[in-house]
């Protein structure tokens, strides 16, 4: 071929198409990061309500709440980040001070509190808390399960 036919693309055009390349992953990337967090949320909601599930049927069959999710046999069970979900049984609590509370300081459950410390790993014992915002949480015992800041 003669050398006036063997054009190439010049920079500009490489630095045009790496540009819209940029833009296109810039708007991408965050979208999908959104949408497998909120996919992570629906999956401990899920968790939640099936453990709560199990803790029912414990107590049916044992007149009791279980001490812990050891004797419902989900210790080991993980949230969607890898964390455990924490499990604190409130019935006969004395001391009431670390059980999960309302913005007017209210306990959330009378009976157990069962929540997923959500992607950040952080709680706190209030859930208007900063690192309590993306906490999945079971309140009202039980008539709410979802994001902490949606209660």
């Amino acid at each position: 071929m003669p050398p006036e036919q063997l054009r190439g693309y010049s920079l500009v055009e490489l630095l045009i198409v790496v540009a819209i390349i940029s833009i296109i992953a810039g708007i991408a990337i965050p979208s999908y990061r959104e949408m497998v967090n909120n996919a992570q949320i629906v999956s401990a909601i899920a968790d939640i309500k099936q453990i709560s599930n199990e803790i029912t049927l414990f107590r049916m069959t044992n007149k009791r709440y279980p001490a812990s999710l050891q004797e419902v046999g989900l210790d080991g069970r993980l949230d969607p980040w890898g964390r455990p979900y924490v499990y604190l049984l409130i019935v006969g609590l004395k001391n009431k001070g670390a059980v999960r509370k309302d913005h007017n300081l209210i306990p959330l459950n009378s009976d157990y509190d069962l929540y997923s410390c959500g992607r950040d790993g952080g709680s706190s014992s209030p859930i208007t808390a900063k690192q309590s915002h993306d906490d999945i949480i079971r309140a009202n015992n039980g008539g709410f399960i979802g994001l902490a800041t949606n209660y």
